[in-house]
């Protein structure tokens, strides 16, 4: 018995072939509005839905495929005897094949000056309804929602005049999660307008939705489960874009790390190598190419950088794989490696090699123009946040000291600054150069992370001598500034703010400091 499908898409990317296609198999093909026209004009016979259902469009095409012997035919059941029976007495066709995508809804919201009446025309009815009548009936249905899946279907029709139940299952599942995925989007929309007309930043009810890429071995710890997610959309240039191209599985350590090292490597315009340990950099530097840079990187702290995440913001040549293959090294990652940088790792098969693509427009457009937002999760409840993407300009610094700071100490300050905003919380960055060389984290006193930072730069030999440090948040005492002094820095970046602002500038301008102010903290928990 020949096959018969319906057609019914708002993309019609690869719909035509696919028709055609089916035809040659002996398909019945039935189709509505535009998908109809497009399958008419290409000589394809097609039936309309108001003629197969007697029960013409209206309301603009609000109702057309919202009739039984559309959803008879999907939903019936060739098991159950009395299915067979209503459908023989009904007149009701089974239709064995659905292909159907919907209403571009978030493609319409996301159009600036997009009105609530264009948002609530693009609200698919209909496609969903059918989709979910096609999907619970996966035994007897094959359900497309994604162009995607037309070839896979097409080779199991022609070798075996049907699909298979483990393909009808998947593209079942397929088509609840893009339901799911479109409810969503609708939901999020709706639930931000305000009575004004505007739109709240934060909905009443947010509804994420993740993709999984892989399960993983385990969590942060052995005893831990875990698995790795991506947005839907991912954004360009993130770390769930790229490519594996060599190495063992990625853990969920790698992954974490990896992502503080790709974000903060990115936003350097010039070559740049970061080099992180649990989740803090314990090494960044800019370079002429990429071999210097990580020559300066890994100088900062040679004993952490071993087992560390590398991320390079240009091709990762001979030159500079020969380097990092002297230590031991988790995961390498880079837009792109030459042959020869290829060729240095192939013995190396437990290096993890990840090629990733920057992101379009360079680090300061990527930084102005990212909009994805940070969530942590707390007991039963979720912290949403925007990114953390204020970029800081050298016009934007207010100088609050008597010794005002060179050219080249506002380009340490510059990149001190940006390297402290990749730092956990307590924050302290010693620079100089176009290296960092020292690095307080994540301390609980920001004079502790002055002392650690220091503390560091001396057991890697470095001389603090006339360096510039950032702190990712003001000084809420003098005793932190007197600490940098006597490491040797000459000049200071802050925030700014504190109560005792007027103290810690009177100690800048009594230890001969320059200190810029820069208005925003960078707090990284």
């Amino acid at each position: 018995m020949a096959l018969t499908a319906l057609l019914s898409v708002s993309d019609k990317t690869g719909i035509l072939e696919f028709a055609k296609a089916l035809h040659a198999l002996g398909t019945k093909l039935l189709s509505t509005g535009g998908t109809a026209k497009l399958l008419a004009d290409a000589g394809l016979p097609v039936t309309e839905v108001a003629e197969h259902t007697g029960f013409p469009e209206m309301m603009d095409g609000r109702v057309k495929t919202l009739h039984p012997k559309i959803h008879g035919g999907l939903l019936a059941r060739s098991d159950l005897p009395e299915h067979v029976a209503a459908m023989a007495q009904h007149g009701i066709t089974r239709i064995d094949i659905l292909a159907v995508n919907l209403y571009p809804f978030e493609a319409t919201v996301a159009k600036p000056g997009c009105t609530l009446e264009d948002a609530i025309e693009n609200i698919d009815i209909g496609g969903p309804a059918m989709v979910r009548s096609a999907a619970k009936n996966w035994r007897d249905v094959t359900v497309l929602t994604d162009a995607a899946q037309y070839a896979g279907v097409l080779d199991e029709l022609k070798a075996s005049g049907k699909t298979s139940d483990k393909t009808r299952f998947a593209c079942s599942v397929a088509a609840f999660n893009r339901i799911a995925q479109y409810d969503a989007a609708i939901s999020n929309y709706l639930s931000a307008l305000q009575e004004d007309g505007s739109k709240a930043e934060y909905p009443a009810q947010m509804n994420s939705t993740f993709v999984k890429v892989q399960d993983l071995r385990y969590g942060e710890n052995s005893h831990q489960t875990a698995a790795l997610y991506r947005d839907l959309f991912p954004a360009p240039g993130s770390l769930v874009t790229g490519k594996q191209l060599q190495g063992k599985e990625l853990s969920y350590n790698n992954i974490a790390d990896a992502d503080a090292a790709w974000e903060c490597v990115k936003s350097f315009d010039t070559p740049a190598c970061v080099i992180v340990k649990h989740a803090n950099p314990c090494g960044v530097a800019v370079g002429g190419n990429p071999a210097e840079a990580y020559s300066k990187a890994f100088k900062t702290d040679p004993t952490s950088a071993f087992g560390g995440i590398i991320a390079f913001n240009r091709e990762v040549d001979g030159a500079a794989a020969q380097l990092v293959a002297k230590q031991f090294v988790e995961v390498l990652m880079a837009p792109s490696f030459s042959a020869e940088a290829l060729e240095a790792f192939k013995g190396k098969v437990n290096v993890r090699l990840l090629q990733i693509a920057l992101p379009p427009g360079g680090a300061t457009p990527w930084l102005q123009g990212r909009n994805a937002g940070d969530s942590k999760r707390v007991g039963s409840g979720l912290l949403l946040q925007t990114s953390d993407n204020h970029f800081l300009k050298k016009e934007d610094l207010k100088i609050v000291t008597t010794l005002q700071p060179t050219a080249q100490q506002l380009d340490d300050l510059m990149f001190a600054w940006t390297v402290a905003q990749y730092v956990k919380s307590n924050a302290i960055v010693f620079c100089g150069g176009g290296m960092t060389l020292g690095v307080g984290a994540g301390q609980m006193s920001r004079l502790d992370s002055a002392r650690i930072a220091s503390i560091k730069a001396q057991h890697a030999g470095l001389s603090l001598a006339g360096s510039a440090v950032a702190s990712d948040a003001f000084f809420p005492f003098r005793d932190g500034l007197d600490v940098l002094a006597d490491a040797g820095a000459t000049c200071v970046i802050q925030p700014g703010g504190s109560m005792r602002d007027d103290e810690v500038i009177a100690a800048a301008n009594e230890r001969g400091i320059a200190m810029v102010l820069t208005g925003v903290r960078h707090f990284r928990h």
